[in-house]
């Protein structure tokens, strides 16, 4: 460290002192000379940075080593920076840290750099067949593996000819004749720690800055500085039909949510990594809010999906409600894209879940179905309807002037008027118009007889006949008075 450096360390620490009020505590934690510690930022200077070890003792970082390539000073007041004990002057009571001891130019500072873990600084003057040549200073000479060149391989090492790198010492030998050296371990060892310091700020529900590293159909990962999270389809954007990759693009600056941060499977043997899950969507507007919906009402939708159990309808932007499977008919052909009408069924607004059945012919948008849930079928009516599916144990009708699961019946076998064993699809097939009493109405227990319509209709055919004939002195039994009917 020059002169003119340490006089202005000195005045420096006089005038922070001065500052307090008070001279430095006397009881201090002693450090040792690479000895690597935390020290958090308390004035920063133009020359040199002030930090405090322990709440007791202050030292100083050069400004030097806390530089951005552009001279930007990267940290700020408060900050906590990790570091080697590089010098303790006891007469001034001062100690500097750095993250390396410069070039050590004597194989005693080398010795004690490999011993501590503090890196030193090289420039590296050639390249043999196996590595690196570095100069240490004074003439000192070390050896960097071509496999400790970099973090990763390194694919033209003639670049760094001529560059002034860091490196840690891992090998002295021969008096200092043959030592040693690694960059790899070093930049593996700031990239960990710089992780570690960026993991301490990864906790569910932080709001955290990033960059888009890659996009796939499932997600978009973003480096946090460091650390890799994943923002699922899911957490793109309110409206799920939106596509990873038209959202998002490598390279784009994000601000996004932690969802959730867990321990994952380790992988290629580097240790144990967290599974972080991000979100988008948790920081943009609620489209539920202020919705304007209800149940009952026709709306317009878009349907954006289907699946094996309906179709998803989009009906306001980023807001989606399901036509489930069972309230579709045979002739519906709505197709992803394609807009349709349909009724608000049941409306869920604590877990953001919308029923839908498709509209009456001719319903208007923004009016009411009051009969949506019952479509007012009446016990004992007589009503038509189409044959829509045929089971073991029955067939389903779709009553006319309804549409959707509410106004499609069952009739059991005992109430379709033919012998027991008879083949149903060759009597009842698909599409068959048939007549149905009804039996029993309510939410998916719509009960439909055919016998029991065409046994209304003999009734009544019998008493528009009594009508005219008189009515007799005895009616006997319905089966006695079908007896005497000429067919």
């Amino acid at each position: 460290m020059s002169s003119d450096k340490a006089e202005t360390m000195g005045d420096s620490f006089a005038a922070l002192f001065e500052g307090q009020g008070s001279a430095p505590p006397a009881r201090r934690k002693r450090v040792r000379v690479g000895e690597r510690l935390d020290a958090v930022v308390i004035q920063i200077g133009r020359d040199l940075v002030f930090v405090e070890l322990d709440g007791k003792q202050q030292a100083f970082i050069e400004a030097s080593e806390v530089r951005d390539p552009d001279g930007t000073i990267n940290v700020k007041e408060g900050d906590t920076i990790r570091a080697h004990v590089i010098e303790v002057d006891e007469s001034r009571g001062s100690v500097r840290l750095g993250r390396s001891i410069g070039r050590p130019g004597n194989l005693a500072a080398i010795e004690q750099a490999r011993e501590t873990g503090v890196a030193v600084e090289g420039k590296v003057t050639g390249v043999n067949k196996g590595g690196l040549d570095v100069d240490l200073g004074n003439g000192t000479r070390a050896f960097c593996p071509m496999s400790q060149a970099g973090d990763r391989f390194v694919e033209d090492v003639n670049a760094l000819v001529g560059q002034s790198l860091r490196f840690v010492v891992t090998d002295v030998r021969d008096g200092g004749k043959n030592i040693v050296v690694s960059r790899r371990a070093l930049l593996q060892r700031e990239a960990s720690e710089a992780a570690a310091k960026v993991m301490s700020d990864i906790v569910p529900g932080a709001v955290l800055k990033g960059t888009v590293s890659s996009v796939r159909d499932f997600g978009a990962f973003v480096d946090l500085g460091g650390i890799e999270g994943m923002i699922p389809r899911s957490e793109i954007a309110h409206d799920r039909s939106v596509a990873v990759a038209d959202a998002l693009k490598p390279g784009d600056l994000v601000e996004v949510a932690v969802r959730e941060v867990k321990d994952a499977e380790p992988s290629n043997k580097r240790g144990p990594s967290k599974k972080i899950t991000l979100s988008l969507k948790a920081l943009a507007a609620d489209p539920w809010e202020g919705l304007d919906i209800a149940e009952g009402r026709v709306v317009a939708g878009t349907v954006v999906r289907s699946t094996d159990f309906g179709r998803f309808v989009r009906i306001a932007p980023g807001v989606e409600g399901l036509l489930h499977v069972s309230e579709l008919g045979r002739d519906f052909k709505a197709e992803e894209g394609q807009e349709i009408r349909v009724v608000v069924k049941k409306l869920d607004r604590q877990t953001k879940k919308i029923g839908l059945v498709p509209a009456p012919d001719g319903a208007e948008l923004g009016s009411t179905v009051a009969n949506v849930l019952a479509n007012d079928i009446k016990v004992n009516a007589v009503v038509q309807g189409t044959v829509e599916r045929i089971e073991t144990y029955g067939i389903f009708v779709q009553v006319d002037g309804t549409k959707g699961r509410a106004g499609r019946g069952l009739v059991p076998n005992a109430e379709l008027g033919v012998p027991r064993g008879t083949d149903l699809r060759k009597v009842f097939p698909e599409g068959t118009r048939v007549t149905a009493k009804v039996l029993e109405t309510g939410e998916g227990r719509l009960r439909l007889s055919i016998k029991g319509a065409k046994d209304a209709e003999e009734r009544a055919d019998f008493e528009a006949a009594r009508g005219k004939q008189g009515a007799p002195r005895s009616l006997g039994t319905f089966a006695d008075l079908l007896k005497g009917r000429k067919l």
